[in-house]
């Protein structure tokens, strides 16, 4: 799982230079970028499927086959995908996508980004594992709280541009 934090792209290409993934993504707005983003994501042993029912379906037939998925867990989801949750105090709509499956048995759960390095040096790939629930914490809480301790490894390598706190068309605002 990599959250909008330093070159979240750079996870899954470096991971599936060792093993097949499985990663979703949201399309674009403008399909006639599709194939520009297509083409920048995609690289060998990287199956890019939409974040949509059939791409959910391929993640848990990926898992199924044993291989590793990938896709970020603080994106906003849409109505019905998500519930609220705290994230660095406030209430933000959270996936249930990333909480749900880090609880499945059998499946091992990271969170990872590529760290900037300074002066375009390249990346340092970081990979934390997902931390123990807390007694009385949801699913969704837990996730929110280990994203929030590896956005306080390194902050300035988070998308604070990146609308989290935004109440997607048709869920109920908190």
């Amino acid at each position: 799982l990599t959250p909008h934090m330093g070159c979240f792209e750079i996870t899954a290409q470096y991971a599936a230079r060792e093993a097949p993934m499985t990663v979703l993504y949201r399309p674009p707005k403008i399909a006639a970028l599709e194939p520009l983003m297509q083409e920048g994501r995609g690289r060998p042993g990287i199956s890019l499927v939409p974040a949509d029912v059939t791409g959910v379906r391929e993640v848990f037939s990926a898992l199924k086959r044993g291989e590793a998925v990938g896709f970020l867990p603080d994106q906003v989801p849409g109505e019905g995908e998500g519930e609220w949750a705290e994230f660095f105090g406030r209430p933000a709509y959270t996936m249930t996508l990333a909480a749900r499956l880090a609880e499945k048995p059998g499946v091992r759960c990271f969170l990872a980004y590529g760290r900037r390095l300074p002066r375009g040096r390249g990346y340092a790939i970081v990979l934390r594992p997902l931390p123990e629930k807390l007694p009385g914490e949801s699913a969704t809480r837990r996730m929110n709280r280990a994203l929030e301790a590896l956005i306080r490894e390194c902050p300035e390598q988070y998308l604070w541009s990146y609308n989290r706190y935004k109440t997607p068309k048709g869920a109920k605002p908190q």
